[in-house]
């Protein structure tokens, strides 16, 4: 009801008539039953836009660190985030990783959409990064499809490090289902998973016609000086 509330009612309404966002391939998210949607990540706002432009409720597992703010600040960071869907997750590695993956298939489980960024984090220049394969193993062991999602100007929009909004439309592109089903019963195999992995980072660069580079976003960040990776 809460989600609903904010959704619908109060968060919505605003964001629409503010940014006038734009959607093409609404039709190619499911009507009902479990989705994974695998989007770029351009910007804070791409969790923002997704989940207010979909037609059935989303969460999206985002970084824990916007849930343990202090203040008013604090406050307001985590109420936003939890009206908007997000689950909170660790993203340390190791057992946290195995953790955030049980949640995403619970989230699944319950025959809902989960947004995930195959990326682990958001660009750092605009460019699309190669994909961690926790997306492959919900998507196998949950059997369900999944939907390559482009967020399109959200970073001009929203550039990493301003806290206020540049007030611009901003769109979003969904594309077709992807079916990982010929893959049932190997979501152990390592080789499987990076092979999915790279099918759906292929999609999503078709799709928005980013340009591609076979290295993980986080590893560009730690290259970058320290002001800069803490903006990010």
């Amino acid at each position: 009801m809460f989600y609903w509330l904010m959704k619908y009612v109060v968060i919505g309404p605003v964001v629409k008539a503010v940014f006038r966002p734009w959607v093409v391939g609404r039709a190619n998210v499911p009507a009902s039953g479990a989705a994974i949607l695998a989007s770029n990540h351009l910007s804070f706002a791409d969790s923002i836009f997704l989940p207010l432009m979909i037609d059935r409720p989303m969460s999206f597992l985002a970084k824990s660190d916007y849930f343990t703010g202090r203040g008013i600040k604090g406050w307001a960071t985590r109420f936003f985030m939890s009206a908007t869907g997000q689950i909170p997750i660790d993203r340390s590695g190791g057992k946290a990783s195995e953790a955030s993956l049980n949640t995403g298939l619970q989230v699944l489980g319950r025959g809902d959409l989960l947004g995930i960024y195959p990326e682990g984090t958001r660009s750092p220049d605009g460019k699309l990064y190669r994909g961690r394969t926790g997306i492959a193993r919900m998507a196998l062991e949950a059997k369900v499809p999944v939907i390559p999602v482009i967020m399109v100007d959200t970073d001009t929009a929203m550039p990493i490090g301003r806290r206020v909004p540049n007030v611009m439309r901003v769109g979003i592109v969904i594309g077709e289902p992807l079916d990982f089903s010929r893959y049932t019963g190997m979501e152990n195999d390592r080789y499987i998973l990076r092979s999915v992995t790279d099918e759906i980072m292929v999609a999503l660069q078709r799709l928005g016609e980013q340009q591609y580079e076979d290295v993980y976003a986080s590893t560009v960040k730690d290259r970058l000086p320290a002001t800069a990776s803490r903006r990010s």
